[in-house]
């Protein structure tokens, strides 16, 4: 089983999205430069949304922009910069987009196994948003600069906040209707943070029997894998990583410093933990043996700076 572990870190979309306040494009752009030097294997860099529905990512287009005057600086060998995609207007701006450099590596849709939580998230039944994310799978084969691999997020793989515990099959059937809608990724999602070790492998054992081990061990490019998105709410997101990686999970997300996390975890009065630090996620993996080329100390200057362009924000708002 391979001993490199694929890092992605989420923070200048997963983590700033539910902030109150709005980070300016060229604060997010100078985080993103930051990440590309501590050897993180991809950055998710924003999403093609409204900013009516989510006006923290409504200049993603912009910082794409600040990206490519800055490309210099992203290192000759930069991350993996994905996108999310909810919709094919969403898709137009990332093939706009992909036509330039540094442009777009990846897009991401997304769906859940709840369907609750998908009505409530984005107003459709998991088998809508599945149909409504097909012509962006089809049009990402045929990006201006070639075809490029969409990553299919299924939120609440371990519980939801309306329903409760979700069954481990329920989440294998939506995967396999995934891939057989054209994805090259699936990123489990434990939204709410309810993971335990013993539950993150009854959920891995169903999703594999459902759609291979073939799946797992994904590198930086391959063109399947899956990858774990986990959220610390309960102080557990390393006990689950360390209990994936035995499964042969080879691939995590991670926000530095422990940015975003659902809104509808923890309490008016006090707001949840979010996905796990991808400082701890590195130190981790590392210390299970495996490798990820991941700078620790540089991780932890973009966290630091991370830290410091939210508290401004949310001064302000």
């Amino acid at each position: 089983m391979a001993t490199r572990v694929r890092i992605t870190d989420v923070s200048p979309r997963d983590g700033l999205q539910n902030e109150p306040g709005v980070i300016p494009a060229a604060e997010k752009a100078e985080l993103i430069v930051r990440l590309c030097a501590t050897g993180v294997d991809e950055v998710e860099v924003g999403s093609f949304v409204s900013p009516k529905w989510i006006p923290q990512l409504g200049d993603t287009a912009e910082v794409a922009a600040i990206l490519r005057r800055r490309s210099s600086e992203l290192g000759a060998e930069r991350p993996l910069f994905s996108y999310l995609v909810p919709n094919e207007r969403g898709m137009s701006e990332a093939e706009r987009i992909g036509a330039a450099a540094p442009g777009v590596d990846k897009v991401a849709v997304f769906t859940a196994a709840s369907e609750t939580f998908c009505r409530r998230n984005i107003n459709a039944t998991i088998a809508e948003s599945i149909e409504r994310f097909r012509p962006v799978v089809e049009r990402a084969r045929r990006m201006p600069g070639g075809p490029i691999s969409v990553r299919g997020y299924i939120s609440c793989v371990i519980a939801c906040p309306f329903e409760g515990a979700i069954e481990a099959q329920r989440v294998a059937d939506v995967a396999r209707m995934l891939i057989e809608a054209g994805v090259d990724e699936i990123d489990l999602g434990d939204t709410i943070g309810a993971g335990t070790p013993d539950s993150v492998r009854r959920l891995l054992s169903a999703v594999l029997d459902a759609i291979g081990e073939e799946w797992l061990g994904v590198r930086r490019g391959s063109e399947r894998g899956l990858t774990l998105h986990l959220h610390d709410t309960f102080g557990r997101a390393a006990e689950c990583v360390r209990a994936a990686l035995d499964m042969g999970v080879r691939s995590f997300d991670g926000s530095v410093a422990g940015l975003g996390g659902c809104p509808y975890a923890g309490t008016p009065e006090k707001r949840a933990p979010g996905n796990i630090s991808t400082e701890l996620l590195v130190r981790t993996v590392q210390d299970a043996g495996y490798k990820t080329g991941v700078h620790l100390d540089r991780l932890a200057e973009a966290a630091e700076y991370a830290r410091e362009i939210v508290g401004r924000a949310r001064r302000i708002a």
